[in-house]
């Protein structure tokens, strides 16, 4: 009975409180009541819908920039852990970074042939002039020895440059063994300290050989010899040409260079230590020729990175240099070429994304930086461990080698050849002549830079295009895979260029004899 009356009031209740609903529970509804029903249901769930996208709406723009902040801070803190693991995955083994590239057995080959010669020239001698810095002068005098071995002549040991940029007054014995010099190439050719006195007087044929000269052209000047005893050279460097020269000759030039041309006892000791000095404190190091220097700059015209002051000064001392033909020069364009050397800072970012720790030592292997620790500090930034000669060497036991920029230049060339990795920072004559010889001792690890595609990566990152990290080390790695120093043939002119002006665009013999003075053991 209770039931049945909660029923009834049950049913009571929803049917005084809406007409309309109750049709929704009557036993037997119409179509119509269903019909409404779905109308009503559906209209709910689109009220309910449209209340909570408002709302989320609201909120998002009430919140946006605290939303922006977190994953601003999300997406950084995932790019810096992302970063993390691609450096650990992208971490360079140490063999990659210091071993020498694989030499494929190659090894120095400088015997003559069965074929070959020595030279007489018993009653005819070449006086020879040397001209520029230390490693002109020392390629240009391994020419003259072929070029007198090839005219039957005697050369006289030759003079070195005392008038150029670094006006320093050493004569041969100063900077060579002089000794060792003539003893080497006695089975080559004769070599007199100086002229005999009675040809002291004698008028001589003064003559500019042309430069990259072959074998014929050296054969007819002996007619120079019918009407004088003595020839006088006035320049020495680049008077041979680089290829297409017989076998012996060219390996006469390597004995010259690498065997008879060693420097004076008393550099070769101090160069000796100075290379134990560096292996006490690492064991290993990179040799950097920053090339850097006032003159350097002067003369590419390279100002880059620099002050106005700065530029106007480098300006002048072109200006004023009257044997530096071009005086009016494109800084842009120059770099943008590859001309120029690379900035302290620059070698900086190249060193660390070509994976090189911050605790790697580095010596500098060159003369006053312009600008001082102003454009050292960048570099210094990144890599503390800068050794200098100064530092590395004693006040005293630099003392005897003041005022001879050729004598402290050939201690940097000792300890380049020596190191475990060199790079210039750009290709002079130091550069080349290095390089060439660690090629002709095992192809030693020798980075060169791609300045060219560089400028456009180190430009990049100063626009914001690019930033330093593992993308930007991978590009810079592939960009110097084959930039190592490995075997290679020695490269010829650049193409579409004809006359005498392709000899200027050929890689220099002595940046890359090989193959005429590196050989395979079948080839030995």
């Amino acid at each position: 009975m209770v039931q049945n009356h909660h029923h009834r009031g049950g049913g009571s209740y929803y049917k005084g409180s809406s007409s309309s609903t109750a049709i929704f529970f009557s036993k037997k509804p119409s179509f119509l009541s269903i019909t409404l029903y779905i109308i009503l249901l559906f209209a709910f769930s689109i009220f309910i819908f449209l209340v909570k996208t408002s709302i989320n709406i609201l909120d998002v723009d009430n919140g946006t920039d605290g939303q922006r902040t977190v994953f601003t801070e999300h997406s950084q803190s995932q790019s810096q852990s992302q970063s993390q693991s691609e450096l650990e995955s992208l971490e360079i083994p140490d063999e990659q970074l210091w071993d020498p590239p694989f030499s494929y057995g190659l090894h120095p080959c400088v015997k003559p042939t069965s074929k070959y010669r020595a030279a007489q020239g018993s009653d005819r001698y070449i006086t020879v002039k040397s001209n520029g810095g230390l490693n002109q002068m020392r390629t240009g005098i391994a020419d003259m020895v072929a070029v007198a071995h090839i005219m039957n002549a005697t050369l006289v040991v030759p003079q070195l440059d005392k008038r150029s940029f670094w006006k320093d007054s050493s004569t041969f014995s100063d900077m060579f063994d002089e000794v060792h010099f003539i003893k080497t190439l006695q089975g080559d050719l004769r070599i007199a300290k100086e002229l005999p006195k009675e040809l002291e007087s004698v008028p001589r044929a003064r003559k500019h050989f042309t430069s990259w000269s072959g074998v014929g052209y050296y054969e007819e000047m002996t007619q120079l010899f019918k009407e004088y005893q003595v020839i006088h050279v006035a320049k020495s460097d680049s008077r041979l040409a680089n290829n297409d020269l017989p076998l012996d000759i060219q390996r006469l030039r390597c004995r010259a260079l690498y065997y008879a041309l060693r420097f004076s006892p008393p550099i070769e000791s101090l160069g000796e230590k100075l290379v134990e000095r560096l292996r006490s404190r690492g064991g290993r190091y990179i040799a950097l020729h920053l090339r850097y220097e006032k003159d350097m700059l002067s003369f590419t015209g390279c100002t880059y990175g620099l002050t106005d002051a700065e530029s106007k000064e480098l300006t002048i001392m072109r200006e004023n240099t009257n044997h530096w033909k071009v005086k009016k020069i494109n800084s842009t364009e120059q770099r943008i070429g590859g001309y120029c050397p690379l900035t302290p800072k620059e070698v900086g970012i190249f060193l660390q994304a070509l994976g090189y720790p911050p605790s790697t030592i580095i010596y500098i292997a060159a003369g006053e930086i312009y600008g001082g620790n102003t454009h050292l500090s960048e570099l210094m930034y990144r890599f503390p461990n800068l050794v200098f000669k100064e530092t590395l060497a004693t006040k005293e036991e630099l003392k005897a080698f003041a005022n001879h920029a050729s004598q402290t230049a050939a201690l940097d060339y000792l300890i380049s050849v020596e190191s475990d990795v060199f790079i210039p920072s750009h290709s002079g004559n130091m550069a080349r002549a290095v390089e060439g010889h660690r090629r002709f001792l095992g192809h030693r690890k020798t980075i060169t830079p791609d300045r060219r595609g560089l400028v456009e990566l180190f430009d990049k990152l100063k626009s914001g295009k690019l930033r330093e990290g593992p993308s930007f080390s991978q590009r810079v790695q592939q960009m110097h895979e084959n930039w190592q120093g490995g075997p290679r043939k020695r490269k010829g002119p650049l193409p579409g260029i004809k006359g005498r002006a392709r000899f200027r665009t050929e890689e220099s013999f002595y940046e890359n004899p090989y193959p005429e003075c590196i050989c395979s053991s079948k080839a030995a």
